[in-house]
């Protein structure tokens, strides 16, 4: 029976490895379709949406069935406790990405005015945070987990640089207002997909330690 269950555990593990990766072509994605202006990325990010909402559904259905047959308790009935509440950030990442690609084209030829560079820098360092937040769920691994807690800081940074970047261009000119508008809400959606990964480690946290605080 033992056995059994880690099997189990094993393959939620692995479901939860592809739907991170789902994610982070998502993320991915949207960046290509902010710096390259690719034509297709709208519907890249629609078919990965449906992907993590799927995926989503999937590892929800394993783990309530895992509760209701296997009785866990301790660890194991945390880790499959954290592994529903992981779930529901990835998803909201998900949608995230794709406001965030829709956003993308309203900035057009615009773009290479404002601090893509550090959107793009925001974007790798969150698509980093929410695989760091798996591996460390899959590995047990609470050292892992602190460091995405430690690198949501960089993403914050990099927020507040592209704000006030573009309230400088802002300034300069104002008919760029409207575009303006829509990198800061750009910016501000990659900040929030930070903090669903540094969500993401705190369950990491509670799987293994029975808390959800990082210290």
């Amino acid at each position: 029976m033992r056995e059994y269950f880690d099997n189990e555990l094993e393959n939620l593990n692995n479901q939860l490895i592809e739907m991170g990766s789902f994610v982070e072509q998502a993320i991915n994605n949207t960046v290509e379709m902010i710096l390259n202006g690719r034509s297709d990325g709208i519907e890249k990010a629609r078919e990965n949406e449906e992907r993590i909402n799927a995926a989503e559904k999937n590892i929800q259905t394993h783990c309530l069935k895992l509760i209701l047959h296997q009785a866990p308790v301790a660890q194991d009935l945390r880790s499959i406790s954290a592994a529903l509440k992981m779930i529901t950030d990835l998803e909201r990442i998900g949608d995230q990405a794709i406001d965030i690609t829709e956003m993308s084209q309203y900035i057009g030829d615009k773009a290479n005015i404002y601090s893509m560079t550090h959107i793009a820098e925001m974007a790798t360092q969150a698509s980093e945070m929410v695989t760091m937040a798996i591996d460390a769920f899959v590995k047990t691994d609470i050292e892992l987990a602190k460091k995405v807690s430690k690198n949501d800081d960089i993403i914050d940074d990099l927020f507040n640089t592209v704000k006030n970047d573009t309230v400088d261009i802002i300034l300069q000119d104002k008919e760029l207002g409207m575009q303006a508008i829509d990198v800061v809400m750009i910016a501000k959606y990659l900040e929030r997909i930070g903090d669903h990964a540094v969500n993401i480690a705190e369950w990491v946290a509670f799987s293994i330690t029975g808390k959800r605080e990082i210290e």
